[in-house]
């Protein structure tokens, strides 16, 4: 079991970054803890939504709440790998070449519609979102902890744009929609903006050493073999399902049940439940199916995540998972 007392401060964390994030985030409550818990589940997240929803000031305003690093990088078809990671630059006095960092070395990375970069730039991800490190002329370089990758698309649009391959797919834990708010909530974005931007005001509830504490935590949390079993066989469901010709992985297994300990957690549990894995799941799994074209609705990962609730309604919940003893 985890250490309660440990839990209880990761409880606490989350709940201070996220009131805090909505100080500037208004009406997209579920997108804000969603983004927050993959944060804390060591993920990578990626922010799907129309041109002008607040995907951009999300990430910003995580970076700020936990006191950290942030990198804006602008996605387009001209953007070389050596722009994210970094390059070699000679130094003439000391007659040796220096490694320069790029962007991609901050605690919270956001590549702006990152489907308008080409294939070879995406790659180029690849690594720091998996092993949190980058290889730059054959030499591996450690990103800061935490590390956090945001990627933002509008999954409406596809003029000019590059689909993310399964493999990058696979590799963003979460895949969150953020959407319009409602005419109450629009009031209150416009109104909190009449002088100036509420991030200009954001100050750090954490330290980016805290929310390694918190991180660890977070895996510290229970899970029972009957809840893996239940993540299991729910990926399982995914491979066999008539509409699915790729169904998830082993990673999207391992990626379901560490946000689930973070969801645990975030409610002051040292437990995970079955409730947990099941409210996560479709934003865990959606985006990672490839599902057969007469399936398809043409709105970025809407037809995955239909997928994945038709199969929580199927399987059976593991009954009788008990708490702490």
């Amino acid at each position: 079991m985890g250490d309660p007392l440990f839990v209880s401060e990761a409880a606490r964390a989350f709940r201070r970054v996220v009131d805090n994030v909505e100080r500037v985030i208004a009406g997209n409550t579920a997108a804000v803890r969603a983004a927050v818990l993959c944060l804390m589940s060591e993920g990578n997240l990626l922010l799907e939504g129309v041109p002008g929803v607040g995907k951009t000031m999300l990430a910003r305003a995580i970076a700020r709440s936990i006191g950290g690093t942030f990198s804006r990088v602008q996605a387009t078809p001209d953007l070389l790998p050596s722009d994210l990671t970094g390059i070699s630059v000679y130094d003439q006095e000391l007659r040796q070449f220096t490694f320069v960092p790029g962007p991609i070395f901050s605690n919270v990375v956001l590549v702006d519609e990152i489907n308008r970069t080409t294939p070879r730039t995406q790659s180029a991800l690849l690594e720091p979102m998996e092993e949190r490190q980058a290889t730059i002329e054959g030499v591996a370089h450690p990103l800061p902890e935490p590390f956090f990758l945001v990627g933002t698309e509008n999954p409406i649009e596809h003029h000019g744009t590059y689909p993310l391959p399964e493999g990058q797919l696979d590799r963003f834990t979460m895949a969150v929609r953020v959407g319009y708010p409602d005419r109450g909530q629009a009031h209150e974005v416009v109104t909190r903006q009449l002088l100036q931007h509420p991030i200009h005001d954001l100050a750090p509830v954490l330290g980016p050493e805290e929310v390694v504490r918190v991180q660890h935590a977070v895996r510290s949390v229970h899970v029972e073999a009957a809840v893996v079993d239940y993540a299991l066989g729910l990926v399982e469901a995914t491979r066999i399902h008539s509409d699915v010709t790729l169904g998830a992985s082993p990673r999207a297994a391992v990626a379901l049940t560490h946000c689930a300990q973070a969801l645990a957690a975030a409610g002051g549990r040292d437990f995970v439940l079955p409730d947990d894995l099941k409210a996560l799941a479709s934003e865990v799994l959606g985006h990672r199916l490839l599902v057969s074209p007469q399936r398809r609705n043409g709105h970025g990962t809407m037809a995955g995540r239909e997928v994945v609730e038709e199969l929580l309604g199927q399987l059976p919940v593991p009954l009788g998972v008990a708490g702490r003893a």
